[in-house]
């Protein structure tokens, strides 16, 4: 293609009038660029072109500025694969030509700077190491995978010119040249690479000069790029004490703009600083809020600019708590009741309350900035700072006879639960009691917020919330039903009603049930007429979500009104088919889907045939519901709960759903490449922003919902039907596998990974190579994915994920190699966490370090806590398949877990650190004692440790010592039965928080006396004290051991435990009975069934069985008699050669020819 002919195609794509238009328009005519003849000429060719047309500056401005969009993205999303196909001469004439239109300062501004910016891409994208290996976008094959690395420390810069160009710029004569030095620097901070320390100076100087200069537009790029330098820069600390003295010139560059330019850029650079680098605003930070606080209080500035303001303070508070809490009373009497002020800003709408169709309310409204300001506030600085400035005002506000300041003063309240929550809880009483006066406002819309604030603190103190205020709330939003005069609050008081029923105990709800069943359908049955006769819908849809919610929470309890309102939903179902009815008809699928998850297969069975073929009928029609029908991600909710409810039956379904919801989890959201500048996409709600590394991309969100829900229906379907699911195993795994790096949202994530091994389990029908080829397949993407993702949450699940993957498939599972890596990976898992952890107590050595910061730095431990239970969870499936042999891998991990089990480490470290040892005891056994310097004098302080935790793990690892440590063992276990003792005699050791630690140290007194007694000494006498712990009831993973053990004596006719003339023996039955009374020990398991022998046996000697039956509670009575007429399957019955190959047990033949054992007519008789 010629040069004409190419600017043709532009023109055709572009005229001046479009080049005007909004940028979301510039973006749809990019992407029609792209899709038609652009994308038939080959890279190396456009960019000729381009260059041409960018470089003719007698083309009008808008073509040449398309030219330049249009290179830059083909650097940004093409580059390394058209790049070298140049050779260097022409790489080198190109370069030059760029540096040269720059150097025109009579070119159009605009031009000049978009050159500026192709500059940078192109230094960018010449780095030895670039950030993103693959950061290519292709617009046709949404490619959307990334591979996270960092950029090597050894960087250099593969364009020499263009530094050279960059300092004589900046230092020319030509203020328009010193601009365009800032923008290439603001471009691509990071252009200097290696060389950047050696050139601190000099980078500090161009600085300083240039927001000295006495040109506008240098200052203002000059404060745009020191943003971007610091953010580029943001750990190291050593910079913002070098540029530090930058601040002053910063604060008056920001000013001046503040006063006599409508341009926002500095403002928003301002902000860009406060989220990146807080810390270097610290001198400065008194200037900043009067300098912020009075733009706010500007009426002649701009809204927009008034929230920019506003939007300094707010950041700054969230990225830097301590240090604004040290200047709070100064500032928040005067901030708290500006923003107040803003959400008093509302339209005075007549028909507010009666309109049937929600809008959505602006984002950029006063009264929406303003409460999410107050709620960020309130998150950040904590209650402690914040809740006496809002309660001081909202008690005022509250009490205004205009409307809109006690709407505004009860959202306040609304907003401000999350961040004050432990300040609230202790006045909840109070604050409740106030807000329930106002569900008889005069107002609509003050009840509306009064419903808001009921909602929201459901959620924000769950739990607490429903136990003290049930008896009140309820029958208060219950009474908002009743207002039909305004459907608009009627709806919220509903919504607010779901709130409190998702967090409310079971129990509590069923209490109301009465009362909310017959309101509920009152209202059913009248706003279902209101459909029919005015087309009125906002409230029967809410009504219909609400009931969902409480049969979700009182389950089986709804049972009894299951009749009442199936027949109305089956017809809301099939009769709700309009296309205003989508949203009704998709809530009507969840309603009726959860009531029937609620009562059972058995009561929903009925129904469920009739309705799954209206569902199916929906499903066939799939294809002609558009990408934004609500009706989808209803649907696919369904069609899961159904499959939980259904189970096996729901197999035949399968050839019908399976299609769609495929379809759903393939769905490729649109993304886009977004240079600097692009800020389009942030404003627009329909696309979010990514950033990877420098890099920003913009995808749309429409759609990704759906596949998140289609995902976790797929794994609901792997995980319930098992072989059902065989021949939709391999297209399920090719599509689960590449989205374990789909970085656009982690929900889907987290469904890829928990796919995995339900998906293994499946396959298994079609025999171990097919599984082994699915494998081979997973494996080194689940590597992949564990070693880069950046979400704690969905790394956690990815571990897990891999650990049943392990356990799933056996030894066969990894190979030496494979297994290497995995070890590495986890060692630098560990590393990072240890990093993570010098990053937190460096925090608790700052200045601004207080009670705030520790709770936040709590958290981010509870964060850390996490990752490393789930990382021990990998390591416990290794040791659980590989045993001994993967002791030679576990070298590499043991440093670490020695470290994270010495005494200063947190609870947390200390506590999965002892569960890994724990691990490698009882998988490996003798082999461990390899590591016994490791982490036996340590485990056994931890049996005296403050916290419970550690006391379990520890004497769960003493446990696994006696039973499966053997001989070498021996000495550790009986020295170490002192400190059992001592812990479990402590007078509060059965005390709730400590009872199950308690517990698990009499399982490991009992598996050291029954596996590793060779070294107790004075062994009765310490049986004697045994006895008296029990019973146990609590851990039922210990209590088969401990009541396995009590048989054991009891066959081998202990004189301890039998005592003298039978006399313990009542004792021993009535723990028997306590334990299947508290279901500690199940009846069918093999040690209930040894224990039922025994019972059956003494209920043989008439005596002795009355004497047991009198010290026994009615409860432990029914218990005895069920466990007694209970008939276990053969193969949970206890073998008869266990009872009978113990010493001193004479078996003899019941009626039914039962082995039992014999009670001896003499002094030590026994059982």
């Amino acid at each position: 293609m010629d040069d004409q002919a190419f600017l043709n195609t532009l023109q055709s794509c572009l005229d001046a009038d479009n080049f005007k238009r909004q940028a979301a328009e510039v973006r749809k005519i990019v992407q029609k660029f792209n899709d038609d003849e652009y994308q038939k000429i080959p890279d190396e060719q456009k960019t000729i072109l381009l260059m041409s047309a960018l470089c003719n500056v007698q083309l009008s401005s808008p073509i040449r500025a398309f030219a330049a969009v249009m290179l830059r993205r083909l650097f940004s999303t093409n580059f390394e694969a058209f790049w070298p196909k140049f050779s260097q001469e022409q790489q080198g004439a190109l370069k030059k030509e760029l540096l040269l239109r720059i150097s025109h300062i009579d070119d159009d501004e605009t031009i000049r700077k978009k050159i500026c910016n192709i500059v940078a891409e192109l230094a960018k994208n010449l780095m030895e190491n670039v950030l993103l290996r693959n950061h290519a976008i292709h617009r046709k094959e949404h490619v959307f995978m990334f591979d996270f690395c960092n950029i090597d420390d050894n960087d250099t810069n593969q364009w020499p010119e263009v530094l050279q160009f960059l300092f004589e710029s900046a230092n020319s004569n030509h203020n328009s040249l010193k601009e365009s030095a800032l923008v290439i620097f603001e471009s691509f901070p990071g252009i200097f690479g290696s060389q950047a320390e050696q050139l601190t100076t000099l980078i500090h100087q161009i600085f300083l000069s240039c927001l000295n200069n006495p040109d506008v537009k240098v200052r203002y790029t000059a404060a745009t790029a020191l943003a971007a330098f610091l953010k580029h820069n943001n750990e190291d600390n050593r910079i913002l004490t070098v540029y530090r003295d930058c601040l002053s010139c910063l604060i008056s560059t920001v000013t001046h703009s503040l006063q006599n330019s409508d341009e926002d850029t500095v403002l928003k650079a301002l902000i860009d600083i406060a989220e990146n680098s807080p810390k270097f605003l610290r001198p400065s930070i008194d200037e900043i809020f009067e300098l912020c606080l009075q733009s706010m209080q500007n009426e002649n500035f701009e809204e927009t600019r008034r929230h920019l303001s506003l939007e300094v303070l707010v950041t700054l508070s969230e990225t830097a708590s301590g240090m604004v809490r040290k200047v709070a009373r100064k500032f928040m009497n005067r901030l708290v009741p500006q923003l107040l002020e803003m959400m008093v800003d509302l339209d005075d709408d007549k028909e507010w309350s009666t309109k049937d169709t929600i809008e959505d309310e602006e984002d950029d409204s006063n009264a929406v900035i303003g409460e999410s300001s107050l709620d960020r506030l309130a998150c950040a600085l904590g209650g402690k700072t914040m809740l006496q400035y809002i309660l001081s005002a909202v008690q005022t506000m509250l009490q205004n006879p205009d409307w809109r300041y006690r709407h505004a003063g009860l959202m306040a309240l609304s907003a401000t639960g999350e961040g004050c929550h432990r300040e609230m809880s202790n006045i909840l009483d109070e604050l409740v009691s106030g807000i329930l006066v106002f569900l008889k406002d005069s107002h609509p819309r003050v009840r509306y917020a009064a419903c808001n604030a009921l909602g929201q603190m459901s959620t924000d103190f769950q739990g607490i919330f429903q136990k003290k205020f049930h008896s009140v709330v309820i029958p208060g939003l219950l009474s908002i039903l009743d207002d039909h005069d305004n459907p608009r609050t009627q709806a919220h008081g509903g919504a607010a009603l779901v709130n409190f029923a998702e967090d409310c105990p079971q129990r509590l709800l069923v209490e109301h049930l009465p009362m909310i069943i017959d309101k509920l359908d009152q209202v059913l049955l009248r706003k279902y007429q209101e459909l029919c006769t005015q087309n009125r819908k906002l409230v029967l849809e809410q009504i219909v979500t609400t009931l969902a919610a409480i049969a979700d929470t009182v389950a089986q309890d709804f049972s009894p009104y299951y009749d009442r309102f199936m027949p109305q939903l089956k017809y809301l179902f099939k009769n709700a088919i309009a296309p205003d009815y989508r949203m009704l008809r998709g809530k009507t699928m969840e309603c009726i889907s959860l009531i029937g998850l609620a009562v059972g297969k058995e009561k929903f069975i009925n129904d469920c045939y009739e309705i799954m073929q209206d569902l199916v009928k929906t499903q066939v029609d799939f294809e002609n519901l558009g990408n934004d029908d609500p009706q989808i991600a209803y649907l696919i909710g369904a069609w899961t709960r159904i499959c939980k409810i259904l189970g096996k039956d729901f197999e035949q379904y399968l050839p019908i759903v399976m299609g769609p919801v495929l379809k759903a989890a393939a769905f490729k959201p649109e993304v886009t490449v977004l240079a600097d500048g692009e800020t389009d996409v942030e404003e627009d709600d329909n696309w979010e922003v990514l950033n990877v590394g420098d890099q920003a991309f913009g995808i749309k969100t429409s759609g990704l919902e759906e596949k998140s829900s289609a995902c976790s229906m797929l794994v609901c379907y792997a995980r319930e039907l098992k072989e059902g699911f065989v021949n939709y195993v391999e297209e399920t795994t090719r599509l689960m596998v590449p989205l374990l790096r789909f970085y656009f949202h982690e929900g889907v994530r987290a469904a890829a990974a928990e796919a995995l091994p339900h998906l293994l389990e499946c396959a298994k029908l079609r025999g171990d190579d097919y599984v082994r080829q699915m494998w081979q397949y997973m494996n080194k993407e689940l590597f992949k994915a564990i070693e880069i993702e950046p979400d704690h949450e969905v790394l956690g699940e990815l571990f897990s994920s891999l650990g049943k993957c392990v356990e799933t498939l056996g030894v066969s599972c990894l190979t030496g190699d494979e297994l290497k890596e995995l070890t590495t990976i986890l060692d630098q898992h560990l590393k990072k966490h240890f990093e993570r952890c010098d990053e937190r107590q460096e925090k608790r050595r700052d200045e601004d370090f207080d009670e705030e910061v520790e709770e936040e730095l709590l958290e981010e431990d509870d964060f850390d806590a996490y990752i490393l239970n789930r990382l021990s969870d990998i390591i416990h499936s290794l040791l659980v398949t590989y045993s001994e042999s993967y002791l030679v891998y576990f070298e590499t991990l043991v440093p670490h877990f020695y470290q994270l089990l010495q005494a200063q480490r947190s609870v947390s470290d200390r506590q999965w650190s002892l569960c890994v040892w724990d691990d490698v005891i009882q998988y490996t056994g003798q082999a461990s004692f390899r590591y016994q310097q490791y982490f036996l004098q340590r485990m056994a302080d931890s049996v005296q440790d403050a916290s419970p935790e550690i006391r379990q793990a520890a004497s769960y690892g003493f446990g696994v010592m006696g039973m499966n440590g053997g001989p070498v063992y021996a000495r550790a276990c009986a020295d170490i039965l002192p400190r059992l003792f001592q812990m479990i005699d402590q007078p509060d050791s059965r005390s709730t928080e400590n009872n199950t630690a308690t517990e698990n140290a009499i399982a490991a007194v009992s598996k050291i006396f029954k596996y590793n007694n060779s070294q107790i000494e004075n062994f009765n006498k310490l049986l004697q004290v045994w006895f008296s712990w029990l019973p146990i009831h609590e851990d039922t993973e210990e209590t088969p051991h401990v009541y396995g053990y009590l048989c054991d004596l009891i066959e081998s006719n202990n004189p301890v435990i039998v005592g003298a003339e039978n006399c313990n023996v009542p004792a021993v039955i009535r723990l028997f009975a306590d334990s299947f009374s508290k279901s500690s020990i199940e009846v069918n398991s093999i040690v209930g069934q040894r224990m039922v022998l025994i019972l059956k046996h003494v209920q043989t000697i008439p005596t002795i069985f009355q004497t047991c039956m009198a010290i026994l509670s009615i409860e432990e009575r029914n218990a005895l008699a069920a466990a007694l007429s209970a008939t276990a399957t053969p193969a949970q019955t206890h073998s008869n050669s266990t009872l009978t190959s113990s010493v001193g047990v004479m078996p003899t033949h019941n009626g039914r020819g039962e082995h039992v054992p014999v009670i001896m007519n003499n002094h030590h008789a026994s059982l």
